[in-house]
């Protein structure tokens, strides 16, 4: 593997770091789970893309940069280093748009990626229902054939972004006879469609970061169903490895909170032997995520790896986070970004599969163990 970034790595990164260094606002933005959090994180998503920066991997016709997977990874180290906003966009972004460009249409495409790079539409995940969230093939949401497309009739809960979002994307199952991974279709809707109730879930902060969605025959026009009609669980196995792997998850995020760990750490008081060893240890988590990410630009890993990124990453944020609360000590209580950067850390190993699904894929599909014995 090698490391060295030639010339026009170099310059790419210098790029991206002189714009962020000139264009990063100097305070928070508000919470982008708030109405005016949404309208100054869609100024920003906007600000990005007329730089041609909102992303950068994506072919040059729908507004990115076309650029190599490594200058992609060199633009997230520099965008979180410079401690610029979440990105509001991120459901479709990271996770819809990457589906599209495998599984949709060229009209779907041409229809759907400009806007969102402009979020001028912002997507919602509509994934979890109430008995089916890991089990995301227990669904019992439905799509009914009519005329010209799909009634979409049920409940999906847990969909992030949905209190804020425009248009959401999720599994239906279609043909009710059909065994539990077959019959499914995966669908695009509009959160504003006659029949479409959307409830916020407000969370421990207040904000409603999730929502339920109540659907009541939604109309849905084919044009909008992602893949073939039945098909949705193979599209959803490939949303889900963007989700787990490093797509949403990329190591520049953890790089810049393990730095900023080692300058908390430096600029404190405690000195004890234990929590130095900890700090320590973040950081090498970090780095070591970093290499293996970059180790599988030159040989990707097997289908399944992504089960394994996943639970590394979301312990990793959790004990990071942690470290940062101790060696805080009683200053966590008004430390907003420390204290809030950990609450969310706690659900990250619940979304996108719970660790307990992802340790049972590792067990059984990449070491060939046994499966476990139903009590």
């Amino acid at each position: 593997m090698n490391l060295d970034l030639d010339a026009a790595a170099c310059a790419f990164r210098d790029e991206v770091r002189d714009w962020l260094a000139a264009n990063v606002p100097a305070g928070r933005l508000p919470s982008v789970d708030t109405p005016q959090g949404d309208a100054a994180h869609r100024a920003w998503e906007r600000r990005l893309a007329d730089a041609g920066l909102a992303v950068v991997s994506w072919p040059l016709e729908y507004g990115g940069r076309a650029v190599p997977p490594l200058h992609a990874l060199l633009f997230e180290e520099e965008y979180h280093a410079a401690g610029a906003p979440a990105r509001i966009g991120q459901n479709g972004l990271f996770l819809l748009a990457p589906t599209l460009l495998r599984h949709g249409t060229p009209a779907q495409r041409d229809r759907i990626l400009p806007p969102m790079v402009r979020a001028d539409e912002v997507w919602a995940q509509a994934w979890s229902e109430p008995e089916a969230g890991s089990d995301l093939a227990a669904i019992r949401s439905r799509g009914r054939r009519t005329d010209g497309g799909w009634l979409l009739s049920g409940q999906k809960t847990w969909s992030s972004r949905a209190a804020v979002a425009d248009r959401a994307f999720g599994l239906f199952r279609t043909d009710p006879q059909a065994s539990r991974h077959r019959g499914l279709t995966c669908v695009m809707f509009d959160l504003r469609a006659p029949g479409v109730t959307v409830r916020p879930i407000r969370q421990l902060d207040g904000d409603p970061g999730f929502a339920e969605i109540f659907l009541d025959d939604v109309f849905v026009p084919d044009s909008d169903v992602i893949g073939e009609p039945g098909d949705g669980w193979r599209v959803a196995m490939s949303t889900a490895g963007h989700e787990r792997g490093q797509t949403l998850r990329s190591p520049g995020r953890f790089l810049a909170a393990a730095e900023r760990l080692v300058a908390l750490w430096r600029s404190g008081d405690g000195r004890d032997a234990a929590t130095r060893n900890r700090v320590v240890d973040a950081w090498i988590g970090a780095q070591a995520y970093r290499m293996h990410t970059f180790a599988a630009l030159d040989a990707p890993a097997g289908p399944f790896a992504a089960s394994a990124t996943k639970l590394f990453w979301s312990e990793l944020d959790v004990a990071l986070h942690e470290t940062a609360l101790d060696v805080l000590g009683a200053r966590a209580e008004t430390d907003a970004a420390w204290t809030d950067g950990y609450l969310f850390a706690l659900a990250g190993p619940i979304y996108a599969g719970t660790n307990e699904v992802h340790r049972g894929i590792v067990a059984e599909r990449m070491l060939g163990l046994p499966r476990e014995v139903a009590r």
